[in-house]
């Protein structure tokens, strides 16, 4: 499990054993392996995960076919994060709610302001972007039947 996720053992042992504070990527990492949203290793949070800027809270997890998942995203000024990609099929689509974020698949990236959505594939590299104030975003995910075989 920790070499199909890249992880070490050791560090999967720890969160195995309830110790340990796993990154974004480590949660993705593991949801893929474990072939499951992201959204069912983080429901039992009743707080936010973040690291280096990008804070995420779980708001719904869907329970139907496709299975729709609903995040609220805040990212911190002059923040820079690549996400790995995710599961085959699956598709993001973000809103800005505050703010102005640069979002979108690696190398075809768009701004967006308050009120302004973009959907993309998230089975490839992606990237969120800020620049000099916060913003705040809705972020959906749809995981397709294909990205669960």
């Amino acid at each position: 499990m920790a070499a199909g996720a890249g992880i070490a053992k050791s560090n999967l042992s720890r969160l195995e054993q309830g110790n340990g504070n796993p990154t974004l990527d480590t949660i993705w990492r593991l949801a893929k392996q474990l072939d499951v949203p992201f959204g069912q290793l983080v429901q039992p949070l009743s707080a936010s995960v973040g690291e280096k800027g990008v804070e995420v809270r779980l708001i719904e997890q869907g329970q139907g076919i496709p299975n729709v998942d609903a995040y609220w995203m805040s990212v911190a000024p002059n923040t820079f994060r690549e996400a790995e990609a995710h599961a085959t099929g699956t598709e993001e689509t973000i809103t800005v709610v505050s703010g102005s974020l640069e979002a979108g698949n690696s190398g075809n990236t768009q701004w967006l302001h308050p009120g302004q959505s973009l959907a993309f594939n998230a089975d490839l590299p992606h990237v969120y972007k800020t620049g000099d104030e916060w913003a705040t975003c809705l972020i959906t995910i749809v995981y397709h039947k294909e990205a669960k075989e």
